[in-house]
């Protein structure tokens, strides 16, 4: 079964709390990107982070999304993983998605490094014995030895990304998202970590991901989507024009 993203008239609306309408003017002032701010008419202060995505994403697509900050392209990607829902219009995805940010989600802090492993493998939809199959791996990679057996609360941070690093790596993805590029510890960890995602992407049957790095577009794309306040504001196959249209907005 061919994999698929499709989305339709898709917006996400985000309501600020606490925040009124007489605050809007000034509130607007201080923002030079992001979403478009509104207010309805209790004068409910809402951002419109994404609105009216039209996308249809086929199996062989990798997708360069290119925007400034706050343009949207981390919403686009959570709102195609599941984390948030829709507004307005529908998303449909065939194929497993295996989202590669928010990678601290669902940690156990009480809980040791190989209990977490198997409740983010769960997260990342493995199966039991996938888990089973890939723990030796995860741990191998992770470099963490005996800490494995020890509450990931006493882990530094390093640490703790290091592992959830490796098992967000070691399943073989059908979609594959992700935001920006990942930093994961030291120099000589990055230079394997590095590896171990350019591996990912290669086993991926669609790859969707948002970075403002030309080089890393050209190398890994075919295609773009451009995005400017919440709107996809062009849309095509990789070409130099494209690009130097996306990254001169």
């Amino acid at each position: 079964m061919s994999v698929h993203i499709s989305l339709q008239d898709v917006c996400v609306r985000f309501q600020i709390f606490g925040l009124h309408g007489r605050s809007l003017k000034k509130t607007a002032l201080n923002l030079s990107t992001g979403g478009r701010i509104g207010a309805d008419q209790g004068s409910h202060v809402h951002i419109d982070a994404l609105t009216d995505i039209n996308l249809d994403l086929h199996e062989g697509d990798r997708i360069g999304l290119i925007g400034h900050n706050g343009a949207g392209k981390s919403t686009l990607l959570r709102t195609m993983a599941g984390i948030y829902e829709p507004t307005a219009g529908r998303v449909s995805v065939q194929g497993r998605v295996a989202p590669m940010f928010d990678l601290m989600l669902g940690i156990d802090p009480d809980a040791t490094g190989r209990e977490n492993v198997r409740l983010r493998g769960l997260l990342l939809g493995m199966s039991p014995a996938d888990i089973n199959t890939y723990a030796d791996e995860i741990g191998d990679f992770s470099g963490l030895g005996g800490y494995l057996d020890l509450p990931v609360k006493v882990y530094s941070s390093g640490m703790l990304l290091r592992l959830m690093f490796a098992v967000a790596t070691a399943i073989s993805p059908e979609i594959l998202l992700l935001d920006e590029w990942i930093t994961a510890g030291d120099a000589a960890f990055m230079e394997r970590a590095e590896q171990r995602v350019n591996g990912l992407i290669d086993r991926a049957r669609m790859l969707v991901i948002a970075s403002h790095s030309r080089p890393l577009i050209e190398r890994l794309c075919n295609k773009v989507a451009v995005l400017e306040h919440g709107r996809v504001v062009d849309f095509g196959p990789l070409s130099p024009a494209l690009l130097d249209r996306a990254l001169a907005a």
